[in-house]
């Protein structure tokens, strides 16, 4: 049975549709999710994230586990910074991709994907052993709500006296938002300006209403999976599962700047990281815009002169282009002449660097 979120009854009042992620009953639309898309792009968006994974490691020795147990230098991450990396095997094949927040000297919260939050708590868990640091995840303790596009600053700005035009992007500082205690943090999954509020279970109610209230002079909608995966593959951010697994490196992903080898000591995966991480790949991750109206969807094969040279990992209309998209693994050196075999239909593509959209800073 798929778990609810604090929001649950929020969603059903909206009319949303509900489907099951990653275990998580969450809302997939409220009416039309190309609006939803349309608002996020150009007014914003109001996310129910509460099924993301919130996991903290504490302790004297808690930046070193972290330089240890993922591939990113987390250690230099200074108080109210956050970062974007990766746990990997070792074999280098990612586990899941994270962002780490440094809360204070000795405290760190990783954010993990729905789908393996828990996996990524045990794997933790079992990599700190020798190290003075606590870890414990405390997902059961937080709901995570999102504001994303361009009038978000101004919309939480009506209920927050938190310094927002300060705040960084990657950077996060407590605070409160209608009153409610908050850990305000400006990162999303968008391609848009935005905020994610990290906020007690029981808070997630009020603070949803008090949002929507206050969005809506600014046209603020609130919007479901559909969207937000539609945005984030406008933006060419990966989504694990699709361009990420546990088969695939980060230098597989194209995201090889992320492993850090300058860091102090070993950390899991380095030696099979190393290895690869001159070699070109055998595939690379690319954009595909198609020239036609038909969409190529994941799992589809990428062809070349009728031969198979890849394989589709995420695709959608674009509202922002006003065609389809997609990303692909493809064969290197596999630039042109490309087509995606959609039912027995060679559908011919262009094939594009990431990201397809980038906002207007």
């Amino acid at each position: 049975m798929s778990r609810p979120t604090p929001l649950r009854d929020v969603h059903e009042s909206l009319g949303a549709t509900l489907t099951d992620f990653a275990g998580w009953l969450m809302p997939l639309r409220y009416g039309s999710e190309s609006a939803e898309h349309r608002a996020v792009r150009e007014a914003a968006g109001l996310f129910d994230l509460s099924h993301m994974g919130e996991i903290f490691l504490t302790g004297p020795q808690a930046a070193e586990a972290l330089d240890y147990a993922l591939v990113g230098h987390l250690s230099a991450l200074a108080v109210g910074r956050a970062r974007y990396t990766m746990i990997v095997n070792e074999r280098g094949g990612v586990l899941d991709d994270l962002i780490v927040y440094r809360l204070g000297d000795e405290e760190f919260m990783v954010v993990a994907n729905a789908s393996n939050y828990e996996k990524v708590a045990r794997e933790l868990q079992e990599r700190a052993k020798a190290y003075d640091a606590v870890v414990e995840d405390r997902s059961d303790r937080y709901a995570l709500i999102a504001v994303q596009g361009p009038r978000a600053q101004e919309i939480l700005a009506t209920l927050t006296d938190a310094d927002l035009a300060g705040l960084k992007y990657y950077a996060g500082l407590p605070g409160t938002v209608d009153g409610r205690q908050a850990l305000i943090a400006r990162t999303g999954y968008t391609g848009e300006d935005g905020f994610e509020l990290f906020v007690a279970g029981e808070d997630a109610v009020p603070l949803w209403g008090a949002l929507m209230t206050a969005g809506e002079p600014y046209g603020l909608k609130p919007a479901g999976l559909s969207s937000r995966d539609t945005l984030r593959l406008e933006a060419g951010m990966p989504l694990y599962g699709n361009e990420l697994d546990a088969e695939l490196t980060p230098f597989d992903a194209g995201l090889g700047r992320v492993v850090k080898f300058d860091k102090p000591g070993d950390f899991v995966g380095r030696s099979a990281l190393e290895a690869v991480k001159d070699d070109q790949p055998r595939r690379r991750l690319v954009g595909l815009v198609a020239r036609g109206r038909r969409v190529p969807r994941h799992g589809y094969p990428v062809t070349r002169d009728g031969a198979v040279v890849g394989e589709v990992t995420s695709g959608a209309p674009s509202q922002s282009l006003g065609k389809p998209i997609a990303m692909a693994y493809v064969d290197t050196g596999a630039d042109s002449g490309l087509a995606v075999d959609i039912r027995g239909s060679h559908e011919p593509v262009d094939l594009v660097e990431l990201p397809f959209y980038r906002r207007n800073k």
